[in-house]
């Protein structure tokens, strides 16, 4: 869907920041363990396989971003959503390389990241568990997918492919029922997440809850609903969806295992590979960032 001088200047732009942001994560004081990073990673990964029904035969799927931040800190989770996107591209053809750039200017440094702005701002100092706090997180949520809706807009149009105004209203339009759907999410796993049987266990327990969910999403992805998301069912409206041979064959291209004839146990099988290669991405990206493996930060985000 983007072509040209967009694709190369995206990625650049996304480098830049990205890296800056692996910087300013190396320094901060108070880091999430690397099993916590790797553990909420792999749930991102997962989470996003899951998509759910919309208006119009449309569908979406968690975003993860601003969880992601509220769960790691803002640094941490922006790179645990690049982390899946890189992932999603080089493992399973979902993306497409030129296009990476973009997706992770759009959803993480823009979702994940001024998403994790946002929900810090509106969180003030409330106290956790207050209306305040859950209302900060859900609006993020749902502001952060409108947010990452609109940038891709703009990327279409620069891109020649629509013009801006002919997208916009229907890519805000589709992704704020989406949003909806993201805020509710985030407050409910965020929840869970950080309920007091989650938060009082200690070293590799604190993670097993998470670790859990995201094998659970994967095994259940095959049965979730199938219609188109929210952008490929604008593109096919719009008629600018064109289908493209990939430059490489990843090993486990649509999330399928080639050797195995089964749908169903392809798909699962290929979806908890994925997320024990996001678990250990998360892992060694961690151990790059000098965390320590084990430990519990005091301060909960």
């Amino acid at each position: 869907m983007l072509n040209g001088a967009i694709c190369p200047v995206t990625a650049a732009v996304s480098v830049l920041i990205v890296g800056g942001v692996a910087l300013a994560a190396a320094k901060v004081k108070e880091k999430p363990s690397g099993m916590r990073f790797g553990a909420v990673t792999a749930f991102i990964f997962s989470a996003q396989m899951l998509n759910f029904p919309i208006q119009h035969g449309t569908s979406g799927h968690l975003l993860g971003g601003v969880l992601a931040a509220a769960l790691l800190g803002v640094p941490f989770g922006v790179l645990a959503t690049a982390l899946v996107l890189v992932i999603q591209t080089i493992i399973f053809s979902d993306g497409g390389m030129s296009v990476l750039g973009a997706n992770i200017l759009n959803m993480a440094v823009i979702g994940a990241g001024i998403g994790g702005l946002l929900f810090r701002s509106l969180w003030g100092k409330s106290d956790r568990n207050s209306m305040q706090h859950l209302s900060a997180i859900g609006l993020a949520g749902c502001f952060s997918v409108i947010l990452a809706a609109f940038a891709c807009s703009m990327e279409l149009a620069i891109a020649g492919t629509i013009t801006f105004s002919r997208v916009v209203g229907a890519m805000m339009g589709i992704h704020a029922l989406i949003g909806i759907g993201e805020g509710l999410i985030t407050v409910l796993v965020y929840n869970l997440f950080l309920s007091r049987s989650f938060s009082s266990a200690s070293k590799w327990a604190v993670n097993l809850p998470v670790l859990s969910l995201a094998i659970m999403g994967a095994m259940l992805s095959p049965f979730v609903c199938g219609f188109p998301d929210g952008l490929e069912w604008i593109s096919r409206k719009y008629q600018f969806f064109q289908e493209s041979a990939p430059t490489f064959v990843s090993p486990l291209a649509n999330y399928t295992i080639s050797f195995i004839s089964h749908p169903i146990m392809s798909t699962v099988l290929a979806g908890v590979m994925g997320v024990l290669i996001a678990l250990l991405g998360g892992l060694t990206l961690a151990k790059m960032l000098n965390c320590e493996m084990w430990a519990i930060s005091k301060r909960e985000f």
